[in-house]
């Protein structure tokens, strides 16, 4: 009785990891690459979080190493930073009729939508703000105005 209970835990166990396509780096990839179609390829796999359509992820940044042969997951790539770490960008606070401006210091790299500590270059000051698609910094309770 306990050897058709093994055999059907076994069997049971192999059906719940079903292979699927998954995609893969075709090569390894240094962080920051955007990723082109020739560097992605589709294998069987059976990792529940990665892409399973070369399609979504072409365009967008490796946020990590993408090892050759490797399946990539969400946590991996990301829209391309549009502000690089110490850039000079302007910050516009807003809150009702009032705006202000000030040029403001990037301490990270962001893409359109992310949050991004900018420290005044005037004040010394560092807020945290939102990526705007011109690639401002909005901070305050206005939401950033969607992209053209």
């Amino acid at each position: 009785m306990k050897l058709v209970l093994s055999i059907t835990a076994v069997l049971f166990a192999g059906a719940l990891s079903a292979q699927a396509e998954v995609v893969v780096a075709s090569r390894t990839l240094k962080s920051r690459a955007i990723l082109q179609p020739d560097d992605l390829e589709l294998r069987e796999g059976s990792d529940a979080g990665a892409f399973s359509d070369i399609a979504d992820i072409v365009g967008l940044e490796a946020r990590v190493v993408l090892y050759q042969g490797r399946p990539i997951t969400r946590g991996d790539v990301g829209p391309p930073a549009l502000i690089e770490r110490n850039q000079l960008i302007t910050v516009i606070f807003k809150r009702g009729g009032l705006t202000i401006s000030a040029e403001a210091r990037s301490l990270g790299r962001a893409a359109v939508g992310e949050r991004l500590r900018v420290m005044n270059t005037a004040s010394r000051k560092t807020v945290t703000g939102t990526v705007t698609p011109d690639g401002d910094v909005i901070v305050g309770d206005v939401q950033p105005p969607a992209s053209n």
